[in-house]
Formats: structure tokens, sequence, C-alpha cells
């Protein structure tokens, strides 16, 4: 396809997506206007106000959006920080700080920013501060883990005080909902600089950020007791809807059993996650609901592609075809959830329902290993944090793996040193789960396995494949999604058959809720969304 037709293409879609945008502009997801729940929410605040207690399994690891990458510290984040351009509960792009966007041509997009907002610090947003987040992302001093989100922008321009050009190395296909990612927060241009003061003085990059969190949206940041809570406070002069409550308190408690008495006893109104076991006691409680939302994202066993064994192809596919999925699916999570075929969820762009797995088939995987010289079998180890279904995941490997000869011993990592040991590739095997909060799978596979990625930015199985490199730059080039969606066939079909990593499925997020608030409700990605929810009596 030539750049003209590529051109027009691109300038259709947009088109559309304007035509919704307006058709929207008059619901109750449009926060383009005047603050049309203001009114209501003050009305209610000296009745309702209160504080929103959520006690979930992990406290956050950083409260610095450019620098964090993990879901705990984002559901802080997206109650403080907002993005130029946001999602709805349907998965669909919506106006967040930038009220409209149009390309000026394949590699030019232009945005129109809001003129009424101001950070927590009294700090005017515009284009200029909307630029400077955009640079530190991308400063190599910084070393944001998810840079690589942007890094095929050549320039961040600011056109007027409320207008910014960003523009691309390549026709970008998926720049607009790089966007909505967590790490395009804007945070206080105040901040940023206090933050590169303070490196200067010798502090790592984000300490200021970290210790006390800026930004634009409907809660600001209170305090921080590590490891046991965080507080959020309502922001009054929030330039949309404003919030019901007063504050939120996020406690950290790792003991499900723990997190079901606090929503039972309503010293919570949110406990995340809800074990799969208690999901009918608290369904046919009088004292809450769960909400069972099915999410984008993945839970998988990964290898070190570095270490041996697991160099051996033989060795991972026979593993991979060594672990029962249907027993970790409806054994530890009851059936809460839809088994993976490959790394993308249905409904991620790119999603292939035609994909074969690596099926579970033991002795076939026996077969395997000794044709890789490993008929005795072997020891290693695999890591998980601790969460209770990802060790009982580790404790049914172990089980499967013992009948080829494989010894696993298990290692329960505490989250951040987990964080951290993995994305340095001191593992063998390991446990996690990615969420894909931009819903395309050119961010859910480039940083799982592009090569560049490999570590902190994301892929932690190190695996490096020349190939998928390249079909991987041309997916994210391409504009046409009938030519997309072909490469990221080609892509999931040698990502299942070079099994990095096992691909178990695509959980579902379990939440308690209180019968006694409303307005509560979890996106894909597992992010809590607070802004209206409100007691109830």
């Amino acid at each position: 396809m030539n750049s003209k037709k590529k051109f027009s293409l691109l300038l259709v879609l947009t088109l559309v997506l304007s035509m919704f945008l307006v058709a929207c502009a008059g619901g109750s997801d449009d926060k383009g206007g005047e603050k049309s729940g203001t009114t209501e929410g003050k009305e209610n605040e000296a009745v309702i106000g209160g504080d929103l207690v959520i006690a979930t399994l992990s406290d956050a690891a950083m409260l610095d959006p450019h620098l964090s990458t993990d879901v705990p510290s984002i559901n802080i984040q997206q109650n403080i920080f907002e993005t130029l351009i946001a999602k709805d509960k349907d998965e669909n792009l919506v106006p967040g700080l930038a009220t409209s966007w149009e390309p000026v041509d394949e590699t030019t997009w232009v945005f129109e920013l809001r003129e009424d907002v101001t950070f927590h610090d009294g700090e005017k947003f515009n284009a200029e501060a909307a630029k400077k987040n955009f640079d530190r992302i991308l400063d190599p001093n910084i070393s944001a883990p998810r840079a690589f989100l942007f890094d095929m922008v050549t320039e961040f321009k600011v056109v007027d005080e409320y207008k910014l050009q960003i523009t691309t190395e390549y026709p970008f296909a998926p720049i607009l909902a790089h966007l909505t990612h967590p790490v395009g927060a804007i945070i206080s241009p105040k901040s940023i600089d206090e933050d590169y003061a303070a490196i200067e003085d010798g502090k790592e990059a984000g300490s200021v950020i970290n210790s006390h969190p800026i930004g634009t949206s409907y809660f600001k940041f209170e305090n921080w007791n590590q490891g046991t809570e965080i507080k959020l406070a309502r922001n009054d002069d929030y330039w949309g809807d404003i919030p019901f409550l007063d504050t939120v308190t996020v406690k950290a408690i790792p003991e499900g059993g723990t997190r079901l008495a606090e929503l039972e006893t309503g010293h919570a109104q949110i406990i995340e996650p809800v074990q799969p076991s208690e999901v009918q006691l608290i369904d046919g409680s009088e004292f809450g609901t769960v909400d069972n939302t099915t999410s984008s994202s993945l839970s998988y066993v990964s290898f070190n592609l570095e270490k041996a064994p697991f160099d051996n192809l033989k060795v991972r596919q026979a593993v991979s075809m060594l672990i029962n999925q249907d027993d970790i699916l409806n054994g530890i999570y009851e059936g809460h959830g839809v088994a993976a075929v490959g790394p993308l969820a249905p409904g991620v762009f790119g999603y292939d329902e035609s994909m074969k797995p690596l099926s579970y088939d033991p002795e076939a995987a026996k077969e395997l290993l000794k044709e890789a010289g490993f008929e005795d079998g072997f020891k290693t180890t695999i890591w998980t944090n601790d969460n209770q279904q990802r060790m009982d995941m580790a404790v049914l490997v172990q089980q499967e793996l013992k009948k080829a000869n494989i010894e696993v011993d298990i290692e329960v990592v505490e989250w951040g040193a987990y964080l951290d040991k993995t994305a340095k590739g001191e593992h063998d095997m390991f446990i996690l789960g990615l969420s894909n909060p931009v819903g395309d799978a050119d961010y859910f596979l480039s940083q799982l396995f592009d090569s560049a990625n490999k570590g902190l930015a994301g892929n932690r199985s190190f695996y490096d494949n020349p190939k998928v490199d390249e079909l991987l730059k041309a997916g994210s080039q391409e504009i046409d999604e009938t030519a997309r969606q072909a490469i990221y066939s080609d892509i999931q079909e040698i990502l299942i058959e070079e099994a990095p990593m096992v691909y178990v499925h695509h959980q579902a997020y379990l939440t308690g809720v209180s019968n006694n608030i409303e307005g509560y409700w979890i996106n894909s990605s597992g992010y809590y969304k607070l802004q209206h929810v409100k007691f109830v009596e």
C-alpha cells in the first residue's frame, strides 16, 4: 500500500472515531464540557463522603508512573494522574487531557489540550507540561522501563499553549492506543524539575515523585505508610466530575482470609483479589457480591532462555506439554478465566482464534526430553510472589514435572525483590502475569518478546528472535488492519512453537464489593475506577 493510500485510510479511521466521540458527547462518560457531576457530588458529600477502604494483596512498589511497571502501583497512580487519551468501559478511546486529535499526515498528529486543568500543586497544565513529561519518559538518564512505547517519536512540539504535535519516525498504527497507557501519565512540571534537581544531588530518578506524586486527577495523594497503606483525598478543584468520597485508603493485606474478614465486618468496602473458593460465599452473603471482570491479561509460567536447560527448544516444549492447563484453570481458579492458546487474549487487536496450542501430552513431552538429552530429568527452581494462586500453580508445576524426573524447588519472593530479580535474569522459571491496557498486540508482544526489551522493560524470559523482532517492527508500522492482523498471526504461531513461556490463562478479576457502595468498576487491565464510587444507605 502506498503512502497516500495509507494516509487516506488513517484519515478515514480518525474521522469515524471523531464522529463516535461527537455522538457520545451528551452521555455520562463525556468529560469535554461542564462539570455535570459536580452538583450531584456536592449534594451528596455531607451525607455520603466518607473513607473508602480497599484491601488488596500487595502494596505499591512505586508511585512514579514513568518508572513503575506493576498493577498494584498503577492502581494508585490511575486515580492521581491522567493521560492525554483515556478509555471508557467499552474500551473505546475518549478524551482525557486532550479534547481532540487529528492526523496532519501519516507520521504527524496534533492534539488539542484542555484549558481548564491545574495540577494538585496549582501548576498549570498546558502543552509545555505535556511535552516535559514525554521528554522525561524518553530521557535515557531516567531509564523509564516503558519508554519503548514512545521510542518511535521523533518530536513532541509545542504548537501553542494548548496544542501539542507528535511526530513519529514512521507511520505507527497504535500511537493513539499507546497514549492511553499509564506510563503516559502527566506529572506536575514543577515536580519533574525537583526530581531532576534531586538526581543532580545524587539521588535516584523518581525519588521526589515517588514520595509525593502530583497529577491532575480527581484524587490527590495524601500519604504513604510503605508496606501498610496509601491514602488519597478528593480533589475539589478537579476539572471534571468531582468524586463523592472524601478519601480512599488502600491497605496491603496479603492474607486472603483476612481480606475477606475485612469485607464481612465492614472494615473494607472493596477487597482484591477474591480467592476463587470465596466467590460463592461472598455472593451468597448479605454483605457483598463479587465483581467478575474478564481481563485482557495473561498469566504465564516463563523460562529464562539464557540459562540451561531452557535455552533448549525441546526442553521448553516438553515442560509446556507437561503442565496441565485445565488443572490450573479448574483446580486453582475454579473455572474463572479463559484458557490461553498463545499470548494474546480474545478482544485484543491481533488475537487469532485459529491458533493451536502445545497441548498437554506427558508422553510426547518425555520423548522430547529424551531427544534433548534429559531423559533422566534435571533440577531447577521456580519463583513466585506471595499470590496464593501463583503459589498453588507453582506446586502443581512441581508435581507435574516430577513425573518426568524434573526436580523443581519453589521459592516465594517478596514482590519488590521479585520484580527486581526477574528483571536481572536471576531466575530459572517464574510465574507472572501481564495486563494489556492499550488493547493492541504491539504493546503486549513487544514488551514480552522484543529482544530490545530484555529485563526490566518486560522481556523477562530473555527471548531473542530476529525474525520476531522484524515482524514486530513491521506490525507496528502497518496501518492496514488486515495486513497487521496477518503479521501478528505469524508472530503468535512462532511464539507458540518456540515456547518461551507456558501460556496459562487470561484471568478473571475477582473483586469483593460491599453492598454499602455503588459506582465501582474495574477495567480489563485490572485498574480500579473510583471516580463515581459512593456509599449508599
